[in-house]
């Protein structure tokens, strides 16, 4: 299962009773933090979300309302005694920047390792999952980001004695995904295994107009989290002249990636003082639409067969 809490629902700027977007994705004692802006560690405490687990920062873009929390967030892990080598990726000048803001968060107990994304497609690991980065379309590089978590097949004895697999390899060739040799011959873990199920899926991405690139990357998602920056379709031409979308937009991103079963809005600007109130613009194109709030928490979980 994967535990998501999107820490912040707002663009721009932080308000009062909004924290700047930000969202954190934990799976079996580890977690991933996509983006930092200002105030990130006090949402994350306000929210119950340790930081202490955190092996991977992913930073949609180099605006200071996706990372200039993050001097912050360094001190508050290195006060908790984090030891720990922590990987922060982003677009081209991710480096640069961390650098620069590492000037007033020095002399941390633990290093911090640096990638950079340079093509329009790039996809990583986080233990079992494959994090899929894909650019999007903003005033800078921008990236968004899909998690797939892959289920294995369900445990098939009969096919596994009708193979000749010894009983006393099942154990290692099911859930520890062993190849094992005995006797001059090989058993695989497919020897005891049915057909891949179905498994979980998290796309997550903001700033940006809609593009193909994001109903792609979205497809089949269990929850698919959109820039909603502006709720009225008059707002049109601010967004286009700004790079951000609207509720409508974002839902017909969702409506047309295919097999997406639920979508969050978020990155609220600062002029939405109540994002509910266009809530329906959106369901009348992508019913299953929520508008969260600050530290909404969902978990996702295997389909039962």
């Amino acid at each position: 299962m994967l535990d998501i809490c999107l820490l912040g629902t707002g663009g721009t700027l932080p308000l009062v009773n909004r924290w700047l977007t930000s969202l954190m994705v934990r799976y079996q004692g580890h977690g991933v933090l996509i983006d930092c802006g200002e105030g990130t560690q006090i949402a994350a405490q306000r929210a119950g979300m340790s930081l202490k687990p955190v092996d991977k920062i992913l930073i949609t873009h180099l605006h200071a309302d996706h990372i200039s929390g993050l001097p912050g967030l360094l001190l508050t892990m290195g006060n908790m005694g984090r030891t720990e080598d922590l990987s922060i990726i982003g677009p081209v000048g991710t480096e640069r920047v961390v650098t620069a803001l590492r000037s007033i968060a020095p002399n941390l107990p633990f290093e911090i390792r640096v990638s950079e994304l340079e093509t329009p497609e790039e996809t990583m690991y986080f233990l079992d999952c494959d994090i899929l980065a894909f650019q999007v379309q903003h005033g800078v590089p921008c990236y968004g980001y899909s998690f797939t978590l892959p289920r294995k097949g369900k445990f098939d004895a009969q096919r596994a004695r009708e193979l000749g697999v010894p009983m006393e390899f099942w154990g290692r060739l099911q859930k520890k995904g062993e190849t094992i040799e005995h006797e001059g011959k090989v058993y695989t873990p497919d020897m005891v295994l049915g057909p891949a199920r179905r498994g979980l899926k998290l796309t997550y991405c903001t700033d940006t107009r809609p593009v193909p690139a994001i109903a792609t990357a979205a497809a089949g998602s269990d929850l698919f989290i959109c820039e909603g920056m502006y709720g009225e379709d008059e707002m049109l031409p601010k967004a286009k002249e700004n790079r951000h979308m609207l509720f409508s937009e974002a839902a017909r991103l969702a409506a047309d990636a295919g097999g997406v079963k639920e979508l969050w809005l978020t990155h609220f600007s600062p002029s939405l003082p109540n994002p509910k109130s266009f809530r329906e613009v959106a369901r009348a194109i992508f019913p299953n639409t929520q508008i969260p709030r600050d530290g909404w928490v969902k978990t996702l979980r295997f389909e039962e067969n």
